[in-house]
């Protein structure tokens, strides 16, 4: 019964939040100046995650983690100790603490509490992934929380701007990191494919700015955005010092990353409890070379659809297309057994509802519509001295059986001057 409460009292929280976020793009925060200073929020505080986060309780994928105790209180704490936490923090990225920041921490501690503690539970799934790319290609690891201010850890994430997945790839720039888009995949939400392409960005940025919270914002609005900020400072390559020239939702990016490493790091000190996602524990992929449905994989193998979408969020149709490449197909790891020991039966299942697509399709034609011109009217002729069926089935590139056939004649003699049906 408590925990039914708890559940509750998160759904209503939830759809306040839900509903605040509807009306309010923006911030206002007083600086250390004393002046009110409106301030953009990035698009990972504005998602629909709330309603994936609702979808799935009711489907009873998330239950209440017992990691940390969770209550509705937010206790208060000091600037000095925001200050000494984010210090402690083991980045490379430096991670100052000022008014803006704090103002994010405390949206993150406050009104998106239990959006934070749907990405505790996300971070599972999708970190392992980040990390592993990010070591690959050599980054401060901390930039592994980008996501929760781009998309709030929702793989099929979709901005007003169009930029979608993790790590909010517009089409454009994710066509130069190789991110493919058609009718039935899109690779921006891919976990993998797209973060191995935000690691590629991310470096390519740094060779440009050298300095991370400036490839930070040049992430947010573009380099172009940030080297007309640069210009109009004189020069100056300081994110902190380029502040006044950038756009306002920029100005809030760097502070809202600072606060996403503070509350993914203190969320207990916040009494904020991951969600336990009822998702499997370890999954594997299979390569798939063939047109396949996620629908006839669900029914032949007795898993779950939702489940199965949940893993490749990258099918947009529940098809993956096969033949021309090899797509990954990720399963729980206990299903992959069972799909290699069913798969004839998992491609031959309902083929022709769940692929749709016919490889080959008879003609049939009709003679009483191919008798009429492309207008859709009969087409006559009037016949001359000296014209014969043949000379005229000739002239309009039409068969003698044809005119026969439509002018009731059952031998060759014609008149001249009277009409004869072409077609």
């Amino acid at each position: 019964m408590k925990k039914l409460i708890c559940v509750l009292c998160a759904i209503l929280s939830l759809a306040t939040t839900m509903q605040a976020q509807k009306t309010a793009r923006s911030i206002t925060v007083k600086t250390e100046a004393g002046k009110d200073e409106v301030i953009g929020l990035p698009e990972g505080l504005l998602s629909e995650t709330d309603s994936l986060y609702l979808d799935w309780i009711s489907r009873n994928y998330i239950d209440w983690g017992e990691n940390c105790t969770a209550t509705a209180v937010n206790p208060v704490v000091s600037d000095s100790v925001y200050i000494e936490r984010l210090q402690r923090i083991p980045a490379l990225i430096e991670m100052p603490f000022n008014s803006v920041v704090r103002e994010f921490i405390e949206m993150y501690a406050t009104r998106l509490r239990q959006k934070v503690a749907f990405m505790l539970s996300a971070n599972n799934l999708y970190m392992p992934i980040i990390e592993e790319a990010f070591d690959l290609y050599d980054l401060p690891l901390e930039l592994k929380y980008l996501p929760v201010i781009e998309s709030a850890m929702n793989p099929k994430a979709t901005s007003p701007q169009g930029a979608v997945g993790l790590w909010q790839f517009m089409l454009g720039t994710a066509k130069i990191y190789g991110l493919k888009n058609t009718s039935l995949v899109d690779e921006r939400r891919d976990p993998v494919k797209s973060t191995r392409a935000a690691a590629r960005y991310l470096r390519d940025l740094y060779d440009i700015y050298h300095d991370w919270n400036l490839v930070l914002a040049a992430y947010n609005c573009g380099p172009g955005v940030i080297n007309k900020a640069i210009r109009r400072a004189g020069g100056e390559k300081d994110f902190w010092a380029l502040y006044d020239y950038l756009p306002s939702t920029t100005r809030g990016y760097v502070p809202a990353f600072i606060a996403a490493n503070y509350i993914m790091t203190y969320y207990c000190e916040h009494n904020i409890s991951p969600l336990d996602m009822r998702l499997p524990e370890s999954t594997d992929t299979l390569h798939i070379s063939r047109p396949l449905s996620l629908q006839q994989v669900a029914a032949v193998c007795g898993a779950n659809i939702d489940q199965l979408r949940a893993l490749n969020p990258e099918f947009k149709k529940d098809i993956i297309p096969g033949n021309e490449e090899t797509y990954a197909l990720r399963l729980p790891t206990p299903l992959v057994s069972t799909f290699l020991d069913r798969e004839d039966s998992i491609y031959n299942y309902k083929p022709e509802t769940y692929i749709g697509r016919r490889t080959t399709v008879a003609v049939k034609s009709d003679s009483r519509a191919a008798d009429k011109s492309s207008t859709g009217k009969a087409v006559y002729h009037k016949i001359r001295n000296g014209e014969t069926l043949g000379s005229i089935a000739a002239r309009y590139g039409v068969s003698v059986a044809q005119l026969q056939r439509l002018n009731g004649i059952k031998g060759t003699a014609i008149r001249a001057g009277k009409s004869i049906r072409i077609r």
